[in-house]
């Protein structure tokens, strides 16, 4: 069964919920502070390793209320039920949503054409595991009986960022084994990694469920040629090449071994992936206990998700806060802020994640929406972006809401650095809200022509998520808290969060282009494509 269809804004929780709006918009956060002293208690969550501060929003305990209303009203549970259980939620492709299976300790009765999708699932991670074991031991070896030095993942959008992410993320785990990611079809891109690159000794990953898609094949062609001309012969790809694939056929012929195939499977989003053997080239960068204990976080926040009450689930208050600040305040955008230079891709991986997802005008009855759907996310490592666009949040005409992603504990143990990082992180979060007022500046500032340019309003909204320390097991959670938050707010607005039909459109001109610029003719294009293609050509005739 598909999810429930019915509009948001027709609910009695969303008239109630306009109606509270209008009622608290332009109330300050200190005030709500100052009237309520148990505030920040009320309003933070403490699970597992994770503390999230949500006081500092325009929000106050009623706000919480109306929206569990909503969620109640709009059956969240059964759509949640329906997530976890298999059942064909997204319905535009006939498909269920699993990856949570891909990281679940539980079994349950879920079947793909027949067979039980945990032994499909053990037994790939069987082979992972083996897999990567032997490459990183060194007992797996390359065409000249050297050991392997390097990694080079092939792939995009989720066939990348996920993986990509998680890798840089965990880099303080790393074993020997350098990792590559070749993404973009632009040549100077793969021909830079290239230039890096040992053909004895560098294992190559093709990851594309069709094998098909236009970018991850160019590149995998131009990175089999450059193995050629290097030397090797073509039996020699069968020990340097693996794909992650559903067509065997395509992979065969490409001259990849069926027993270096490792399955993707339907029931699986590419940007929902790394979970599955997409991630195999985290598990050759940090092991594949590391690996699984990735999977063990997501598992558990997983359980929190599945089994805690709205008004103290993680993944539904963020979720319904979004909704809160996008549909209310009519907000276009929302910050994620790390306070980890390891996390320097995870805001890049979202933006796929949630863009892609609830980027929707279309609801899940086919009309097009009457309100807002899917925020813009962007953001960049703390301290860094203080010193960049961070002017622009504390006082620019934009309200841009920002969640605050820390960790307690440095890696290499180094205080004097966390003290000073994790004070940046908790008084941004702190000057956000309070701003300073005219009243405020210094004596001497106060009737200066300066005065009204250093004035902050303050009053902007964030979330802080203090987590104990970046661990596989931590890295795992987060990533599906916000896996999560995508989900309820997809629910929420009425559309199918797991297709991407936006994607497809460009794809399939960009072929027809392709073929105008190889054979020098333009047609049935409007008159600006025709001369971009038409100027193409004559740039590179001369």
């Amino acid at each position: 069964m598909s999810l429930k269809s019915q509009n948001p804004t027709k609910t009695t929780s969303w008239e109630k919920l306009k109606n509270h709006f209008n009622e608290i918009k332009d109330h300050k956060m200190l005030d709500f502070f100052n009237e309520n002293k148990l505030r920040s208690e009320e309003l933070s969550i403490k699970w597992n390793d994770f503390y999230v501060d949500y006081s500092k929003n325009r929000i106050n305990k009623k706000t919480i209320k109306l929206f569990s209303e909503l969620l109640d009203e709009i059956d969240l549970k059964d759509s949640i039920s329906k997530y976890f259980n298999g059942e064909l939620i997204n319905k535009t492709e006939n498909r269920a949503v699993l990856h949570t299976a891909l990281r679940s300790k539980v079994n349950t009765d879920i079947n793909d054409n027949g067979v039980d999708i945990h032994k499909k699932i053990k037994d790939v991670n069987n082979k992972i595991k083996q897999f990567s074991d032997s490459i990183i031991s060194g007992s797996k070896k390359g065409y000249t009986g050297k050991s392997f030095t390097d990694i080079v993942n092939i792939g995009i959008g989720g066939s990348d960022l996920g993986p990509s992410m998680v890798v840089d993320s965990l880099k303080f785990y790393k074993n020997h084994l350098n990792t590559h990611f070749v993404s973009n079809v632009d040549g100077d891109h793969v021909n830079e990694v290239l230039k890096t690159l040992n053909p004895e000794t560098t294992l190559f990953i093709i990851v594309s469920k069709t094998f098909t898609t236009q970018e991850t094949l160019s590149n995998a062609n131009t990175i089999r040629s450059w193995f050629l001309e290097e030397g090797a012969t073509n039996k020699d790809i069968t020990k340097h090449f693996i794909a992650v694939s559903t067509n065997i056929e395509k992979v065969s012929s490409f001259g990849i071994d069926k027993n270096n195939i490792f399955p993707m499977w339907n029931w699986v989003g590419g940007r929902f992936s790394l979970w599955s053997a997409v991630g195999i080239s985290i598990s050759l960068s940090v092991g594949f206990d590391n690996f699984n204990k990735l999977l063990n976080g997501a598992s558990e926040m997983d359980t929190h998700f599945k089994d805690t009450k709205f008004e103290n689930n993680i993944p539904v208050i963020l979720a319904c806060l979004g909704v809160w600040y996008n549909n209310f305040f009519k907000c276009e955008s929302e910050s994620v802020i790390t306070y980890s230079q390891y996390l320097n891709q995870f805001a890049t991986y979202l933006q796929q994640a949630s863009m892609e997802s609830n980027g929707k005008s279309v609801d899940r009855d086919g009309n097009e929406v009457n309100y807002s759907t899917g925020q813009i996310v962007w953001g960049e490592p703390g301290t860094n972006s203080q010193h960049a666009f961070f002017q622009l949040i504390h006082q620019g005409t934009k309200l841009i809401p920002t969640d605050f992603i820390g960790f307690a504990k440095s890696l290499h143990g180094n205080v004097d650095h966390q003290n000073k990082l994790i004070s940046n992180f908790i008084a941004q979060t702190e000057a956000l809200m309070k701003g300073k007022s005219l009243s405020e500046l210094e004596s001497s500032e106060k009737g200066s022509f300066t005065a009204p340019f250093k004035v902050f309003k303050g009053n902007k909204p964030t979330n802080t998520i203090l987590i104990d320390k970046l661990t596989p097991e931590s890295l795992g959670k987060l990533i599906a808290l916000y896996e999560h938050k995508i989900f309820v707010q997809g629910v929420i607005w009425n559309i199918f969060s797991y297709d991407q039909f936006g994607v497809e459109l460009g794809k399939k001109l960009a072929n027809t282009i392709l073929e105008e610029i190889e054979s020098n003719l333009s047609n049935n294009h409007d008159d600006s494509t025709i001369n971009l293609i038409e100027h193409y050509n004559s740039l590179n005739r001369q």
